[in-house]
């Protein structure tokens, strides 16, 4: 990795982080705050169970919301928190390589005594580096929140932390992906549509397959299938099968794109 690109490009890169990791702070501190008055709200799970099977599983509310973990579970993990991570990995993974070669500016970095690997390295660090912060600080956030706003509550500290683990291993796949997309198109607008196409359509299929029992099949094409936040905190989700599958995937898609963009023509 070469240290001096790592800092230029954190640097450059540090607003956007901000912004991801201030927005997912923000909202999950919102979704905190309301929690007292779902908890105290006694006909709210006469009226989830009332609801369809799929509608209760597309939204992550199986078996009710009956403690704190529960309900960020459903309410921050089921959606919100992954959309602001989708927009993140595939923006991030085209701006860092895709974007630099479509405007010319790939030719400056490589005239510098840097080879093509560890500039793909370093950018593959400094997109993690992005992940892990906004992840950290937000599951940091929510362990002082909690105790702050509901101390009744009593967050289930271990399985939170779980959650976060499982998300970050979710979406080194999916900046993997996007990444290796990066690399393999020289125009920015391509590599943003295929990995933005795709991460939508691993999303619509796995919310189709539990919205509809016919299509259920669906939900086995989709990568979100991996991350089930419900199953992670009734503790019948396999953590070390699944995690080290994802572990897996996300460095063969990188190691790949870094690869491919060592080897490929590039228009400089």
């Amino acid at each position: 990795m070469n240290l001096t690109l790592f800092n230029a490009m954190l640097k450059a890169n540090s607003r956007m982080i901000s912004g991801f990791l201030g927005g997912s702070v923000c909202y999950l501190a919102l979704v905190v705050w309301i929690y007292p008055s779902i908890a105290d709200s006694k006909g709210l799970n006469d009226m989830i169970q009332s609801m369809p099977q799929s509608v209760q599983q597309a939204f992550g509310m199986q078996g009710g919301i009956n403690s704190l973990v529960d309900y960020l579970a459903s309410e921050f993990y089921g959606l919100l928190f992954l959309i602001i991570l989708m927009i993140y990995a595939v923006s991030t993974a085209t701006q860092l390589i895709a974007r630099l070669v479509d405007r010319g500016a790939m030719a400056y970095m490589l005239s510098t005594p840097v080879s093509r690997f560890k500039v793909a390295f370093t950018q593959t660090m400094v997109m993690l580096c992005g992940m892990v912060a906004i992840i950290l600080v937000t599951t940091l956030a929510g362990l002082v929140l909690s105790d702050w706003i509901v101390p009744d509550a009593k967050l289930k500290t271990d399985v939170f932390i779980q959650l976060n683990v499982m998300l970050f291993l979710l979406f080194a796949v999916i900046s993997g992906y996007s990444f290796l997309f990066s690399c393999l198109f020289n125009d920015e607008k391509r590599a943003l549509g295929v990995s933005a196409g795709l991460t939508i359509l691993f999303f619509a299929m796995n919310l189709a397959g539990k919205l509809s029992p016919d299509i259920n099949w669906l939900k086995k094409l989709s990568l979100f299938t991996a991350f089930d936040p419900q199953a992670i905190v009734k503790g019948d989700e396999n953590l070390f099968l699944t995690g080290s599958l994802l572990g897996i995937g996300a460095i063969i898609l990188f190691v790949a794109a870094m690869a491919i963009f060592s080897r490929k023509d590039l228009p400089l």
